[in-house]
């Protein structure tokens, strides 16, 4: 403690305004500030290196993202030239740490200072929370820092800068009642309703990780949510309604008919016997193929990631045309022609695989219903796999009968917590194969122009169609089921 003191006392500047700065940021610049002065130290006096080493705290579990356990890793893998982690983002500190050294060697702080922005920007686009009232200081032997920092410029207290970083902290009062609803915390809260376990495929390894991934099936709320322009202008344009198909059961026989492709033997025998009585035996003695629908369960599934949100110039987004087109599939299925489900997906890494089950099968697009769907947000990443799985498993409850599944996507299966771009592509594919096997037929809509190889190597030939325009997506969806249904 005394050595890491004067490494601050040597090397670090202090009371530097801490104003530009979220608690995240001062916590990452404070660590990497602790790092940099204590390599100074040890460079000055090279035995106390094994100090600092044998005081370190253990390893935090390596499926353990919180901030906290990642720093701890930062300070291990900074500190020891030869510590290995698997972590990007950990790994991402050491490449930045040393090629800064090698750059501008470690006298300069505004380069350090530079790395700990990158890393608070990735920290957030991982969406990794950070809890400034809980977080204490990894390494035992280091302080909180105050010496470096002064926030006596700050336009707010520091404890009332970190109260208002906090997610379920109230916000300010506003000017409007209404405009209080909308944007309080309590108003956006979701309902977990039950959780599932999949296994996921792991390329690599070639095998299946057993329960490693939780599905979350959950409510979205609707009040208080305000509508966007592009959701109004896409309510008010008018859609024709989808034209579904109506295929026809061939296995159904009608028997006694007029006349047939076969005997109905039923029929022929009264006939013999009406002969025997002198009776007037009845002529209808075929049977034909059946004209009657043929049962199906189609079951919509809508990519609700973040970037559904992206709207083009005076355009409604993907996911308003999505909510459209959901809305108008339901409604042109009034006539019972099959039975259609419309679910929903995002993820937020392995374990919070969001799972919306917006309209289930055989059940009205009714007043609920139809806020249900329109209360859906797109938020976080795209984990296909574990969404495909719940989804197939949903449809084993289904009647006897055909049985498809048909995903809408505007890009590649991805996660905060995946770092290679092939890993949830061959996720996604074992999972279509599972399904293929369990008697669900899969397909694809991509929204994307790029999307050619990727949704190939999942769907296969045939069991998909690409777009630019999310525009047609309504006509794609019309088309694509009627190729799910049809024997």
């Amino acid at each position: 403690m005394v050595a890491h003191a004067v490494a601050h006392l040597r090397h670090s500047q202090p009371a530097r305004p801490a104003h530009p700065l979220k608690p995240m940021g001062i916590a990452l610049v404070s660590a990497i500030e602790d790092a940099r002065v204590e390599r100074l130290l040890c460079r000055d006096f090279p035995g106390l290196h094994g100090w600092f080493a044998t005081s370190l705290a253990p390893m935090p579990d390596s499926l353990d993202l919180r901030f906290a356990a990642l720093a701890a890793r930062m300070d291990r893998i900074l500190l020891l030239h030869d510590a290995q982690d698997d972590n990007h983002w950990v790994n991402k500190a050491r490449r930045l740490f040393d090629e800064t050294v090698s750059r501008a060697g470690l006298e300069d702080y505004s380069a350090f200072r530079s790395i700990a922005s990158i890393l608070a920007n990735d920290l957030g686009q991982m969406r990794v929370r950070f809890e400034p009232h809980g977080y204490t200081v990894p390494a035992r032997w280091r302080d909180d820092n105050s010496y470096l920092w002064d926030f006596d410029e700050a336009e707010v207290p520091p404890e009332e800068a970190i109260a208002l970083q906090q997610p379920n902290t109230r916000s300010p009062p506003s000017k409007s009642a209404s405009e209080d609803v909308m944007t309080s915390p309590e108003a956006t809260v979701e309902m977990n309703l039950r959780s599932y376990s999949y296994p996921e495929w792991d390329r690599k390894l070639e095998r299946l990780r057993p329960d490693w991934c939780t599905v979350i099936e959950k409510m979205p709320t609707w009040q208080g949510l305000p509508v966007t322009h592009a959701q109004a202008s896409a309510n008010r344009e008018y859609v024709a309604p989808l034209a579904l198909p109506r295929h026809l059961d061939r296995k159904r026989r009608l028997r006694r008919q007029p006349e047939g492709d076969d005997i109905d033997l039923n029929a022929a025998v009264e006939v013999l016997i009406d002969r025997r009585l002198q009776l007037r035996p009845d002529p209808r003695i075929f049977m034909r193929a059946g004209k009657g629908p043929r049962s199906s369960s189609v079951l919509v599934l809508l990519d609700l990631s973040e970037s559904t949100n992206d709207t083009d110039t005076g355009h409604a987004s993907l996911l308003d045309l999505e909510k459209q087109a959901a809305l108008l599939l339901a409604a042109s299925n009034a006539r019972g022609t099959c039975r259609i489900a419309v679910h929903g997906f995002s993820s937020n890494t392995r374990a919070e695989v969001y799972y919306y089950r917006l309209l289930e099968f055989g059940r009205p697009l009714d007043a609920p219903a139809r806020a249900m769907i329109g209360a859906v947000r797109g938020r976080y990443s795209t984990r296909m796999g574990a969404a495909l799985r719940h989804a197939a498993s949903l449809l084993q409850t289904e009647p006897r009968g055909q049985r498809a599944l048909l995903l809408v996507t505007d890009g590649a299966p991805s996660d905060i917590d995946v770092h290679d771009p092939a890993y949830l592509i061959e996720d996604a594919r074992q999972a279509v194969s599972e399904a293929r096997e369990a008697g669900v037929r899969t397909a694809c809509i991509a929204v994307d122009n790029s999307a050619d190889a990727y949704v190939r190597r999942i769907f296969g030939w045939r069991n998909y169609c690409i777009t630019d325009n999310p525009r047609s997506l309504l006509s794609r969806l019309a088309h694509m089921i009627a190729n799910l249904t049809k024997v």
